[in-house]
Formats: structure tokens, sequence, C-alpha cells
């Protein structure tokens, strides 16, 4: 069966759950259809007209972008000017757009965790606190000959994870009775004929915005025509999200070691430093894209370095002032990372899923901002 657009999205919520995203932010499905069928996806930072044009090329029917193609409202839509000779474009090959921005940045083995593993940062946690996303029991009986593979694609969808475990479940044995009435298909048993059968009661937890997601797939894992489930509110402490993340280096590195270290991760020729106080770097802060907002925040929870992009000069000052290093790889590099994961992601769905799907990643995108 062919894939749509439908099922690329759920693939890419389960990555970065929209429910992440902050409340000024545009993610999502922006332009086209969910059921529109999908054979190949192209992946950028950005939707401009020079990757629409590399995309074009290869005739997607979806564009997944970690910056949103349309952001504000539109309040007229002009095919004399390039948003709208854009989205015009878009309509008439077929194509989607699909954005994943600061639910991107914000979601776990997301942008910030990227750099972190590429620094092998340890001891990492957030750096600002943006949320904290409800828990729920799930309790689901299950034939015992199914349990594991319910279990797996619980997993699978988000369900299980307690800080830095997954798969997390309770099992117990008991047996379970129903009798299938006129009208019923049942897996198990006889119309009109009292079953019982040895089952499993499962439970696990799940974050609430993956409640749908998570309740779907057990559904489609479970042999049950109908499923006997139940979702239990919780008073457990939430999951914390949060923008950006501080972490210890193996080994404390110099400045210009950190330097070298920065300008092979981001494939740099330069990067912008603000110098600290310390002659010596240990903790380290990281927020792809913009993280001037965070500078006092870095410096409050004891970071001899914060390593963003988008620094202005008063910026650069406040840093100095704090005795904090500040090393500024730019906006488009610190986040380009973002089509190479996505592009993986994907292609791991696909494989695990049995998709037949191309995917494309950009080639020809850099940033606007050259040094001359």
């Amino acid at each position: 069966m062919a894939q749509t657009i439908r099922d690329i999205v759920k693939a890419m919520n389960l990555l970065a759950p929209p429910a992440l995203a902050m409340e000024w932010d545009a993610v999502g499905l922006q332009v086209g259809s969910m059921n529109d069928t999908v054979k190949t996806v192209f992946v950028a930072l950005d939707l401009t007209e020079k990757s629409l044009e590399e995309a074009l090329i290869h005739d997607p029917q979806l564009i997944i972008t970690h910056h949103p193609f349309i952001f504000s409202p539109l309040k007229h839509l002009r095919t004399d000017q390039t948003m709208g000779k854009m989205i015009q474009t878009l309509m008439h090959r077929g194509v989607s757009v699909f954005a994943a921005h600061t639910n991107m940045d914000i979601a776990q083995g997301g942008l910030n965790d990227w750099v972190a593993q590429q620094l092998e940062l340890q001891q990492i946690r957030l750096l600002e606190k943006t949320n904290i996303e409800p828990l729920l029991k799930l309790v689901v009986f299950v034939p015992e000959a199914s349990v594991d593979q319910v279990a797996n694609a619980l997993a699978a969808a988000g369900a299980g994870h307690i800080g830095n475990y997954s798969h997390c479940s309770f099992r117990g044995k008991g047996t379970g009775t129903f009798k299938p009435l006129e009208g019923s298909n049942p897996t198990i048993g006889e119309q009109n004929h009292l079953e019982q059968v040895a089952e499993i009661r499962l439970e696990t937890v799940l974050p609430a915005g993956r409640q749908k997601a998570i309740v779907r797939a057990m559904k489609e894992a479970h042999p049950y025509e109908e499923v006997a489930y139940d979702l239990l509110q919780l008073e457990n402490p939430g999951i914390q999200n949060g923008l950006g993340r501080l972490g210890h280096l193996k080994e404390p590195m110099s400045p210009p070691t950190l330097t070298t270290k920065l300008k092979e991760i981001f494939q740099l020729t330069h990067l912008r430093w603000v110098k600290g106080s310390t002659d010596q770097i240990c903790r380290v802060a990281i927020v792809t894209g913009s993280g001037a907002s965070v500078i006092k925040e870095a410096a409050a929870t004891g970071c001899d370095a914060l390593v963003t992009g988008d620094i202005k000069y008063h910026d650069a000052q406040l840093a100095e002032s704090l005795g904090l290093h500040l090393f500024d790889v730019g906006h488009f590099e610190s986040e380009q990372c973002f089509v190479p994961l996505v592009t993986n992601y994907l292609f791991q769905t696909a494989d695990t899923s049995g998709w037949s799907l191309e995917i494309i990643p950009a080639r020809n995108q850099s940033s606007p901002l050259q040094t001359v």
C-alpha cells in the first residue's frame, strides 16, 4: 500500500512532537493534503526559491524543513511576489510542505542533542525549561502469544520511557473473559460462546502529547477486534522539556582546542569568539539557532562557554561581562544538522515500516551570510 503524507507526518511527530513547539511557532503541515500519496521526500533547512528549484528536480511529493515556510499569517497571496509564486508552484506540482521547528530543537534526540553528542558531553541537562508534559498510564490486556508484539509497538511509538530507560512495563498474568456477539469477527472463540483466555495485563507510561499515536500503534499491533484498555492520569512528575542543553566535556579544553573542535563539527573555516574568564573550559551550554536570550542563564548555571549563533554586539558585551566564553558558529551552521538527522531518521523508519520511499537531502543550501 502506498504511503501518504499522513504516514510521514505521524513519523515526524514521533521524532518531534508538535506539542513541544513554542506557542508562537508555526509547525506541522503547511501546504498540501494529509491524504496525498508520497514516493519522494525532500529534506531541507529552509524552503527558498533556490532550495525549491533543487527539490523539484527530484519531483517530490513532500518537502520537510526546519524553518517554517509560512511563519506569519498571509494577508494576500500574489503570484507576482516570491511567496505567492512559490505557493502557486507547490500547488501546481502537488508538493506538500511540513515544518518541524522549535519542537525539533526541544525534542529528545533533536538538534541540540545532536550537537551535544558531537561534543561528547556528559551529565547532559536542559538549559532553559519550557514545559512539563503530563504522564498517563496505559493498561492493556493482551493474549500471552501477542504480548511482545504489542509491547514493542508501544515502545516504538514512544511509550515506556522513564529517564534513561526505554521499554519500561509491568506484566501480570490473568484470565480474560468475553462473549462474541452477532456481527463480531473474533480472533479467538466463536459467536455467542463465552470464552476464557490466558491474558497478560500490560502496563506502561506515556507522555500525554503522544496519546493518540501510541493508542493507534497499540490497536494496530493487538490481535483483538475490540481492544480492552485503560488510560489513567498520573500525579507523578511529568516529562520536563526545554531549549538548549548543557553538560561537561570529557576532558577540559582550552578555548583554541574547543574552537578547532567546533570548526570540525560545523564544517567551518572560521567562527566568532568572545573570550571568557577561564583558561580551561569544562562545562558547555548549547543552543542551536539563536541563543542570545540564554546568555545570563548559561552563566548562572556555571557554564564556562555557550555555543550558539546570531550573536549581536551587545550580546557579546554581556557575555564578556559575565566571564562566559561565547562561540558564535552561525545560525545556519548550527542547524544544518537537521538535514542528515531527519534524512537518517526517515531512512530507518521506512526500512522498519517496509515503506517504498525515496528520501533526498538538500545538497545546495548555504548561509546567505558570507565572509569576504
